[in-house]
């Protein structure tokens, strides 16, 4: 079990870094007043317009770094200082949910696929922990209860790796409607994509976990005295 222990405390270190450096590029950008004076709900609301999305509302909800895309109501919540925000981070993270937005009405795969995973990830996150351990613990005995939570957290992993194609696309998409539109200047660009860089670093530390894990539970499994 030490193993776990040293990968979790690894991966923790180096999350913890990358949220750090997010939240200091945010803070700094945040700072900086973008030329054209929109807000993040005017960004928003003229991206959808643009990509001639009519049925999406733009909300504001609470907390910080709370923004994110509902398909279920199709809405874009952007939090309190996106949504009021005037500045290149507003700018770019309002773009980036619509982003999704963009991902939903033209029916991205990537999306379609992770959105029918939720489900049957929901059922594996509340369980998969407790079989692992019952299974490292009985790995000698009973080896494919080891093996049924390696193939529940299996699929947590899989949800990780498909979450970066759909986050990378979406900020993709943000960054070149930000470009084409001229509510950015070439520096309020460079800063949007530099902060959209390091918020996508994050999908990619835990991606990194959890195969790192999930090599580690396989190794038990296959190292097992039969």
């Amino acid at each position: 079990m030490l193993g776990i222990y040293f990968i979790s405390i690894v991966f923790m270190i180096i999350g913890w870094m990358v949220s750090n450096k997010l939240k200091r590029k945010f803070e700094e950008y945040s700072q900086t007043p973008i030329s054209s004076g929109l807000t993040g709900q005017d960004i928003a609301l003229r991206m959808l317009r643009d990509n001639g999305i009519q049925d999406v509302k733009v909300i504001s909800v609470e907390g910080r770094l709370t923004d994110h895309y509902n398909p279920l109501d199709k809405t874009v919540n952007l939090s309190h200082d996106v949504f009021y925000g005037r500045n290149a981070a507003a700018s770019a993270v309002a773009a980036h949910e619509c982003g999704h937005a963009v991902q939903h009405a033209k029916a991205y795969s990537m999306l379609q696929v992770r959105s029918a995973l939720v489900p049957i990830v929901n059922i594996a996150s509340g369980w998969m922990h407790w079989v692992l351990l019952a299974g490292i613990m009985m790995v000698n005995t009973f080896p494919g209860l080891l093996l049924f939570g390696i193939a529940l957290f299996a699929m947590t992993t899989l949800f990780s790796l498909i979450t970066l194609p759909v986050e990378f696309d979406a900020s993709n998409r943000a960054l070149a409607w930000l470009e084409t539109s001229g509510v950015s200047t070439p520096q309020e660009h460079a800063q949007s994509k530099d902060a959209l860089w390091w918020a996508a670093m994050t999908y990619v530390v835990a991606a990194l976990s959890a195969i790192a894990t999930l090599m580690y539970y396989v190794m038990i499994y296959m190292g097992r005295r039969d």
